[in-house]
């Protein structure tokens, strides 16, 4: 056996030195999380007081956050809460339940479960009226439907208020499917959450309903110590995947560090790193809109700080790698990888004044000298 052969295997074996002790160093959480609060600052005065404003409780205007916690390499720098929100106490996430189930789709995915190219009709037979949208395309919300996903602008027309709340609510996958055409699959971004409750749906018949009926906690939750985790169905069994997911904001962290971590959860590969590139991938028919800067680019079911189409990134000050999970008055999960930072908010902002570029902002300066790229 020849000396560079030998030094391979010795290699590989251990990860060499420097891996090895990197691994030994790596932070996950146990039953709880590691806490290394960072010191006060005027950096950090700043980011609360740009947070936690004093709240207009008659009005409901401005910045109003319920939760902010802040991870770096695993381990928790900083946390506060706004009555009555509390670590203890499980937050919607409102459309933050979309990149929840597209990370459970994720294990799906590595079990074996579907396909992105595979017609969506082929795991949920009442999509049969649209046989050419494939998976992938439900991922980019790029079904094609004609689709109104404004809630405030136009309830009476909207169709994610009837699929909530009114004729849609008992059967949300089948609600979306009677939608006719507008637009080729994939030709355009259009935000839909129909498209994510049918893939809720598809989730079922690739399992299913057996298996489905606690996919979720079997495939995502437990594997990372998620406890507080609340899905609520309608009355077809389908998981609102769009919107009605709940759980503490340091649950909500240990999915961010698992996605900053590459799918990774200690030696445990848990989603497929193809998994993770295709929801870093930019869909590449989309078009920044004018006016919309704050406007995130969608990947696979994520939400990207990328430049694309000449347009700069979103999020002027905050690396161009940097992905979230977004919903509904301003929840956010925040991931930037290259600074081994994960970031929660819960909120209740309803006047669009929330900006998430200064929220990222003040976090890195906030916490410059712990973060070490």
């Amino acid at each position: 056996m020849s000396y560079l052969h030998c030094a391979t295997r010795l290699a590989l074996a251990c990860g060499l030195a420097l891996g090895c002790a990197a691994a030994q160093a790596e932070n996950w959480p146990a039953a709880d999380w590691t806490s290394r609060p960072a010191p006060p600052s005027a950096a950090l005065s700043a980011l609360e007081n740009y947070a936690f404003p004093t709240r207009d409780e008659a009005s409901r205007a401005g910045v109003r956050t319920d939760a902010l916690l802040v991870i770096h390499d695993g381990q928790l720098i900083y946390e506060r809460y706004a009555a009555p929100t509390q670590a203890a106490t499980p937050h919607l996430t409102w459309s933050m339940a979309k990149s929840l189930l597209a990370t459970t789709l994720g294990v799906a995915y590595g079990q074996g479960r579907f396909r992105l190219d595979a017609p969506v009709a082929e795991y949920y037979p009442p999509f049969a009226a649209h046989p050419q949208v494939k998976i992938g395309h439900l991922l980019n919300w790029a079904s094609g439907l004609d689709w109104q996903e404004d809630y405030e602008y136009a309830p009476l027309r909207s169709s994610v208020v009837a699929m909530l709340y009114t004729r849609g609510r008992s059967d949300m996958a089948a609600f979306t499917a009677a939608h006719e055409a507008a637009a080729e699959p994939g030709a355009r971004f259009h935000y839909s959450s129909g498209d994510s409750n049918v893939l809720s749906a598809a989730l079922k018949g690739m399992l299913g309903e057996a298996a489905y009926a606690d996919y979720p906690w079997t495939a995502l939750f437990e594997p990372l110590g998620i406890e507080s985790a609340v899905w609520e169905r309608d009355a077809s069994g389908t998981f609102v995947g769009s919107s009605y997911a709940y759980m503490t904001a340091r649950d909500l962290a240990r999915v961010g560090l698992l996605m900053q971590r590459d799918g990774r959860w200690g030696e445990r590969q848990l989603l497929p790193k193809a998994w993770i590139d295709f929801n870093r991938t930019p869909f590449a028919n989309y078009l920044a809109q004018a006016g919309k800067a704050d406007d995130a680019v969608p990947g696979g079911h994520w939400w990207l700080n990328a430049a694309v189409a000449g347009a700069r990134k979103p999020w002027v000050d905050a690396p161009g790698e940097t992905f979230a999970a977004l919903g509904h008055w301003g929840q956010g999960l925040y991931v930037l990888p290259r600074e081994r930072l994960v970031i929660v908010r819960y909120a209740d902002d309803r006047d669009g004044s929330f900006q998430h570029n200064q929220l990222l902002k003040l976090v890195q300066a906030a916490f410059a000298s712990e973060v070490q790229p």
